[in-house]
């Protein structure tokens, strides 16, 4: 069977962090952060072919410059350190910033997950892999998994055993919850 792992980086990043600060650590590094080592604990026994990171390219606003400096090359290391571990990172959409009606600068991401959902289809119809491990709890590529599942290419869910999405438990053919112990465990070890 062939298996491929395609993860929404920023969804990830989020649930990662959430877990991090639930047990009050804030010193983080994403670009020394054991993603493979996360993968291969948590997906033990599963073949994956090929691994996928989707992030949307995040763009330099005129009210924060100095911020955008700074989220972009930190993007760029984590991009490299990706890389480097053997994933492959698509850059997908974009990161913009907005005024809200609080006059609060607040970016947002856009994109990503309409290109994952048509990579998904694009996946199933060409019958490249008989299997994807979604690595997003993203409500709205709920359409793109019910089109695999009914186009025979299984869908797993792979979440956090904090606040799973329950729709996507339901939609795809299997889940796997990441545990936070194993969040923990896998904290900066490639430095």
């Amino acid at each position: 069977m062939k298996r491929i792992l395609l993860i929404d980086g920023e969804n990830l990043k989020g649930k990662i962090k959430a877990v991090f600060e639930s047990q009050k650590e804030n010193d983080l590094v994403w670009h020394n952060y054991d993603f493979k080592g996360l993968f291969n604990k948590v997906l033990e026994g599963l073949e994956i072919d090929e691994v996928c990171f989707y992030f949307a390219r995040i763009k330099m606003h005129f009210q924060s410059i100095e911020k955008s400096k700074q989220l972009i090359e930190e993007q760029r290391l984590l991009k490299t350190h990706l890389e480097n571990s053997g994933f492959k990172v698509v850059m997908a959409g974009s990161v913009r910033g907005n005024v809200d009606k609080n006059n609060t600068l607040v970016f947002k991401e856009k994109g990503v997950d309409v290109r994952i959902g048509v990579d998904m289809i694009v996946l199933a119809c060409d019958k490249k892999f008989d299997s994807i491990v979604l690595g997003s709890s993203d409500s709205d590529l709920q359409p793109a998994i019910k089109e695999v599942v009914r186009r025979g290419v299984e869908c797993i869910y792979l979440g956090f055993e904090t606040r799973p999405n329950k729709g996507m438990t339901f939609t795809t053919s299997r889940t796997i919850l990441i545990r936070n112990s194993e969040v923990i465990n896998f904290k900066n070890k490639n430095v």
